[in-house]
């Protein structure tokens, strides 16, 4: 006969996931789980009878679903976990997990991020998940069905953790919106300066840099979230997880020391990371997939603040990794700061799985986890910076002047982007106008000491590529005019800011 756990303890899920055939202790003693599927599935992710940015499904197809998942899991195993998605009492959302036990890692790693709740009311929002179950008919017999009208996410046939986190985080997005505010994919932190805390909101789609922005020091900075933050009329940030949902895949303890030293902490749980025979874990090897990752619970940084104790949002940072023409830093106006959210330009990697790895990408507000019309968003943002003037930066975490092996091209490197990010907090960066995309760039940072990696224009005149930098210019300014102009909901300002 079927059991259902309710809210085992820690000890009690790691138990459950050591008995996986797909989990291995590592070196460290940490349990890492080889999945089969290996990213987040947007071709198979549904929203119900509602006006939404992706893929729709009846009422009546969810049904036909639902009533397939509820006979399966009365005849398997499952577990429940409950908690909530924020801690502040204003914006928390009481969320559940409920999690075939042959999978039990995905509810380990869930307990991991919610904030504890022990009221033992109904959830507003939760996710039903059965790895197990196949959904026939859809792409790789694979289903993500979001119902938010009633806030249940069901989950059919994926064994990747990042289903579950970013199942409750969707529908988040819409309880968010509803209220006024807007759900960020963006970490947040809190930086130290000779006039008082600065608070900085980072911007950018999985893998480009938004993570390592987030927990690199400087002045000895403490990274509040890592992955979804909303942000509210008034500037006010609100958080969601207790942990993180890092990457893997290249962790360097020089570069990210607090991150590399949650992940090798024995509670952690890792999710298709490199080990060999003996458990010996290999962060830069790519054998498996580079869409490695570990949870962790904040407590396990070195450092860390929570957002209830931080003030509004000073500083909007927007990640975009390129390998042309976009500078390392430049400073937007609102409108701009609105268009690039929009745009969402970067490229692609292995967190969108091998068909995003390595292509440039239009992701609006780099959040694909939101179910509005897109124009929603854009339209938004501007709304809120209207309430609270905040700086806002558009940050190249890529390379300028060329792809990765032309030797033309510069790298921007995690130092590069830790000195722009902390020019901005002391205000030590020198501006002047862009005369082609309108935005400021920076004439010196202190810390960069090679301006074509401040201004790419200089990088091709010198070069001798100023008609190639001249053509990117005028293809990608009517480019955007053009994107922009699909979203039909999206404010005249804003499309005329790149124009």
């Amino acid at each position: 006969m079927a059991q259902v756990f309710h809210n085992p303890t820690p000890e009690e899920l790691r138990a459950f996931t050591e008995e996986m055939p797909e989990a291995r202790l590592t070196e460290y003693g940490n349990v890492n789980v080889q999945t089969t599927v290996l990213s987040r599935s947007a071709a198979s992710t549904y929203v119900v009878d509602r006006e939404s940015s992706g893929k729709t499904m009846s009422r009546a197809d969810y049904e036909t679903i639902a009533t397939l998942q509820d006979a399966y899991m009365a005849e398997h195993d499952m577990i429940v976990i409950d908690g909530y998605i924020g801690n502040d009492t204003q914006m928390r959302t009481a969320a559940r997990l409920v999690m075939e036990k042959r999978y039990a890692n995905i509810a380990g790693m869930q307990q991991k991020l919610y904030f504890e709740r022990t009221d033992g009311a109904d959830p507003e929002v939760q996710v039903i998940y059965t790895p197990g179950l196949k959904a026939e008919g859809y792409p790789d017999d694979r289903l993500i069905a979001v119902d938010l009208d009633d806030y249940t996410t069901r989950v059919l046939n994926s064994d990747y953790f990042g289903e579950s986190k970013k199942g409750g985080l969707r529908m988040w997005n819409d309880i968010v919106y509803n209220k006024g505010g807007l759900a960020l994919h963006a970490g947040l932190k809190e930086i130290p300066t000779a006039n008082g805390p600065k608070v900085f909101m980072i911007i950018g789609l999985s893998g480009t840099g938004k993570t390592t922005t987030t927990f690199t020091t400087q002045n000895g900075s403490k990274p509040i979230q890592d992955d979804f933050v909303g942000l509210m009329p008034g500037g006010h940030a609100y958080g969601t997880e207790n942990g993180c949902f890092a990457k893997t895949f290249g962790l360097d303890p020089d570069f990210e020391p607090s991150i590399h030293g949650a992940v090798i902490k024995d509670n952690a749980y890792l999710e298709n990371v490199y080990q060999d025979g003996d458990g010996t874990v290999d962060f830069f090897n790519e054998n498996y997939t580079k869409n490695g990752r570990a949870v962790f619970e904040m407590r396990d940084l070195l450092s860390y603040e929570d957002a209830r104790n931080v003030g509004t949002v000073d500083y909007l940072l927007i990640l975009n990794r390129n390998e042309n023409i976009i500078p390392a830093v430049a400073k937007l106006s609102q409108e701009q700061a609105a268009a690039f959210f929009m745009l969402g330009e970067t490229t692609g990697t292995s967190a969108g799985g091998a068909a995003e790895e390595g292509k440039f990408l239009r992701v609006p507000g780099t959040n694909p986890f939101f179910p509005l019309p897109h124009g929603l968003q854009g339209n938004r943002l501007l709304e809120l910076l209207e309430t609270q003037p905040i700086e806002t930066y558009l940050l190249n975490t890529g390379r300028v002047g060329g792809k990765d092996g032309d030797d033309r091209s510069k790298k921007l490197r995690i130092p590069d982007t830790s000195a722009c990010v902390l020019g901005i907090a002391e205000q030590s960066i020198a501006w002047e106008e862009d005369p082609d995309f309108g935005y400021q760039v920076a004439s010196s940072v202190p810390g960069i000491d090679d301006v074509e990696k401040l201004q790419p224009r200089r990088l091709y005149e010198a070069q001798g590529r100023t008609n190639e930098y001249t053509g990117s210019v005028e293809g990608l300014k009517a480019d955007r005019v053009a994107r922009l102009q699909r979203f039909t909901q999206l404010s005249e300002d804003i499309i005329k800011a790149v124009g």
